[in-house]
This record gives structure tokens, sequence and C-alpha cells, in this order.
């Protein structure tokens, strides 16, 4: 029996997985460091909290995640062509002292049998609409396209800066990055507006990763985002984790399967509310399966962790995917 590595190396390379890769049991997500112990989120149904860029964040019960406050008081940077006035990144340089209880942590792990993956949100244009407020942020991509431009170099040095500190005390195997690019139906920007902001600083940061010892870059965009799948591919994307049924996922793998490995289609929307059944979820989890067969897919979720908003959704999907794959693998 392959271990859970192994078995999720030999999936997104196409080879002979021995089961499905069940969610995340190859990933040890590591959620701690020094600059997330002072980046604070807000538990769900618990107060909002401003984090380390100045952000207020909260967390309504029931939701699938935290978002930002984006009233006038709280909209961090209130005009784009300024946002020097505004906008400070936080510290992201910390002495070993302060990252030993994090590295000793992370050193707990069996790497033999999981990726070691620090867990790393918003992303980069999360990071701007943070700030922004989304509408403003959307505009602002049309009426001020050099101080954009501008903000995502600033927010991508950042991230270069973060990622030379995870590498050199965490030594991950893995990377979970989050940035959602889409509605259910669409991306929210064009590919050609994409590829002009985004392309270049996600192949800066992924490549800074994958040349220091990373071995995979999982990202999460729960969302439509089929016709990002070729920058994707160009960032260096191994799994793109959250990709729900919208995308048409066989066609996908059938084109891009080799490239990139899919994580995802068993919407949350559809299994993870208050009336969930277990009926429902393996109704979900057998049809997910049986349209993306067993290579280039990892059924799983499409929430960006190992988590559900409901109590006992995301086991039960676990234990459903474990019943179909004794099927499917026998």
């Amino acid at each position: 029996m392959l271990t859970k590595k192994q078995n999720l190396l030999e999936t997104i390379r196409g080879g002979h997985p021995d089961r499905y890769v069940n969610q995340y049991e190859a990933i040890a997500m590591v959620y701690g460091t020094p600059y997330s112990a002072g980046n604070p989120m807000p538990a769900m149904g618990g107060p909002a909290v401003k984090n380390a860029w100045g952000v207020t964040i909260s967390f309504p019960e029931g939701m699938p995640g935290p978002f930002p406050v984006h009233d006038e008081e709280h909209i961090v940077c209130k005009d784009v062509a300024h946002w020097r006035d505004y906008v400070k990144a936080p510290n992201v340089i910390f002495t070993p002292e302060e990252w030993e209880p994090f590295v000793k942590e992370a050193e707990k792990i069996d790497r033999n049998e999981y990726f070691v993956a620090p867990f790393i949100a918003p992303g980069i244009f999360e990071q701007c609409h943070y700030l922004l407020e989304i509408q403003n942020c959307m505009m602002d991509f049309y009426e001020e396209p050099e101080a954009m431009h501008e903000l995502v170099d600033y927010i991508t040095d950042w991230e270069l800066a973060y990622a030379a500190e995870i590498c050199k005390y965490l030594k991950p195997d893995a990377i979970f990055h989050h940035d959602d690019w889409g509605s259910q139906q669409s991306s929210f920007l064009s590919v050609d507006m994409f590829r002009e902001y985004y392309l270049d600083a996600y192949k800066k940061v992924y490549g800074y990763y994958k040349d220091h010892g990373v071995q995979l870059i999982v990202h999460h965009s729960d969302s439509y985002a089929a016709n990002l799948v070729p920058s994707m591919i160009e960032m260096g994307i191994d799994i793109w984790q959250g990709v729900m049924s919208t995308n048409n996922i066989p066609e996908l793998i059938k084109e891009y399967g080799g490239q990139i490995t899919f994580m995802g289609g068993i919407d949350s929307g559809k299994v993870d509310k208050p009336d969930w059944t277990r009926e429902n979820i393996a109704k979900v989890v057998e049809e997910a399966c049986q349209a993306n067969g067993t290579k280039y897919y990892i059924p799983c979720n499409t929430m960006g962790g190992p988590e559900s908003i409901y109590p006992g959704v995301y086991e039960a999907i676990s234990e459903e995917i474990a019943k179909v794959s004794d099927r499917i693998f026998k």
C-alpha cells in the first residue's frame, strides 16, 4: 500500500495510485509562523478583528470563510492613486528564537507520509481587494492601471520576503496558497487582464518556492476559473484545489491532465448546509468520482481547508470517498 504522499504523487503524475487521495489526507497544513501569530483571524460568529495589514475581517455564522468589512470607515486604501499613503506591509523578519516553536511543530510531522504545507492567505488578488474594496478594486484595474501595477508589485515583494523566511525555517514540501479568482460562473477578470496583472507576480512567487525546495504548489480558488488554467500551469501550480463542478472538470482533465491536477468537484454548496444528509453526500461524491476518473483528480469538498461549515460534513465526505474508492480501485 502506498503512503499518502506516494499515492498523491502517483495521482498527479498519471501513474498507478492504489486509491483516491481522500481530500486533504496527504497535506499536513502548517498554520503557525511568527507572522501569522501577530495576524489575527476572527472565529466564526465571533467579533471582527483588524489584521496585520489594517484590514478589518469578520466571519459571520454559517459563512464559508472570513471576509473584509468594507463600509466607508473600514476601507484601508481609499484612493489607489495614493496607495503609499495608506498601505503598509507588515513585518515578516523574525529571529530564530521567535521561529523556534513553529519549527518544532513542523518537525513533528512525518514527511514520509505527508507534504508539510504552510497555509498562506489571502493571495495577491485578494489582498488588493481586501485593501481597496472589491468594486473599487475592479474599477481601478481600468481607471488606475499604473497604480494597480505598483500595488500588485508591492504585495508581490512582500510575498517573496515572506516566502524566503518560510523556506529558511520551515523547509516546506508544499505550499497551500489561497486566492479566489472567480464566482461560480466566471472569473472576476478577463484572461488578458488577469495575465497582465497577476501572471508575472505569481510566476515570481511560485517560482521562488520551487527554486527553494518546494515540491508542490497547491492553489485554492473555489470558483469557476477554467479559462485561467493555462495561466495556472504557466505560474507553476501543480494542484488547483477548490475546482467547482461548474468548470466541466472531465474536459479540463482531458485537456490539461499531466500538467495540473484538479482537487474538488464536490461543491460545498451542494453538501455543506444546515439540512445536510449522508444520502445526499454519498450521491454527490459518487457522481464526482464517476465523472472525473482516477488520474489528475482528487475528490474533495471545495472549502479551502480540511473542514466544513457544519459539523460532521467533512468527515462524512471522507467516509463516502473511501467507500467509492474501495469499489473503483478493487
